[in-house]
């Protein structure tokens, strides 16, 4: 596939895919604990927030309800997420990571920024404080 021949959205679409890949066999080369594209989309989630429920993940992380409830129970057998009832919601589950959850998530950030200092050696290092400075503005949609 000719990158150049994508649009916008194809193209984002594309990179982000290959990074993932790229992100995941770095993880599995160094560790022995196995955990998908989705699980770590869930982990960061929940390490940005400290403690959050399970339906504030369902909701940011467009999965559906018995998707993300499926990954959280992967996650908490693993070890990496602690789920507790709601005294005042007997239905909602709050969420945190363990510490092999947050000890997971530091260690694969570290990972990102290797392949991120890779690319910028690759396209330069003013080039990728662009693309930051782009994928973060305000796009009004």
């Amino acid at each position: 596939m000719k990158l150049e021949e994508l649009d916008l959205i194809d193209l984002v679409s594309e990179r982000h895919q290959q990074l993932r890949k790229v992100s995941g066999e770095l993880w599995n080369k160094n560790s022995d604990l196995y955990i998908s594209n989705s699980e770590w989309f869930i982990l960061t989630r929940i390490f940005q927030e400290g403690q959050t429920t399970s339906s504030y993940i369902t909701k940011s992380v467009d999965i559906s309800r018995q998707g993300t409830h499926k990954f959280l129970k992967q996650l908490e057998s693993k070890g990496l997420v602690r789920i507790s009832k709601m005294k005042e919601n007997k239905r909602e589950r709050l969420l945190e990571l363990t510490s092999l959850g947050e000890e997971c998530v530091e260690k694969n950030q570290l990972l990102k920024r290797q392949i991120e200092q890779e690319i910028s050696e690759a396209i330069g290092e003013e080039q990728i404080i662009q693309l930051k400075k782009i994928l973060t503005s305000e796009w009004n949609l």
